[in-house]
């Protein structure tokens, strides 16, 4: 399958009767929807990432982009590229001294790292395909309204 590249549309939490779950949703120019359950930090990580929040001490994403610059280490993309039992697999592509390495991570770390490096998110085409092109979103409350709350 090949890869395609997406962007995140947003960080949201997923609200019914029995449980209140954060969600990062990714989107390809097709209106592919892909949500992503993930923990209320990683949430919160992302949607400062999104916004270009600068926190007064760095948080372990930004110790580790910082960290990245320091020794000359790039982020080339995040590539999700499976789904086994529900739980997604991603690799960040990291660029040094010429060479490619890969580097297996959740994909909410590797959304977050990504973001912050300003680098592209590719998923693959059949994952997206199998999401649909539902309005999933709509059944979510956005995380910062859901914050303020």
């Amino acid at each position: 399958m090949q890869p395609v590249r997406c962007e995140v549309r947003g960080v949201f939490v997923a609200i019914n009767d029995t449980a209140t779950v954060p969600a990062v949703v990714l989107t390809d120019d097709a209106g592919h929807l892909l949500p992503i359950f993930i923990g209320l930090w990683e949430a919160v990580s992302i949607n400062s990432a999104l916004n270009k929040e600068v926190t007064p001490r760095p948080f372990t994403h930004e110790l580790f982009t910082d960290l990245m610059g320091r020794f000359s280490i790039s982020v080339h993309h995040l590539q999700i590229d499976s789904i086994e039992g529900g739980v997604y697999y991603a690799q960040l592509v990291f660029v040094a001294d010429g060479r490619e390495e890969c580097l297996d991570c959740r994909p909410s770390d590797g959304i977050t790292v990504a973001l912050r490096a300003n680098a592209p998110i590719f998923v693959d085409e059949g994952l997206l395909a199998a999401s649909g092109q539902g309005e999933c979103v709509s059944e979510m409350v956005d995380l910062s309204t859901f914050l303020q709350k």
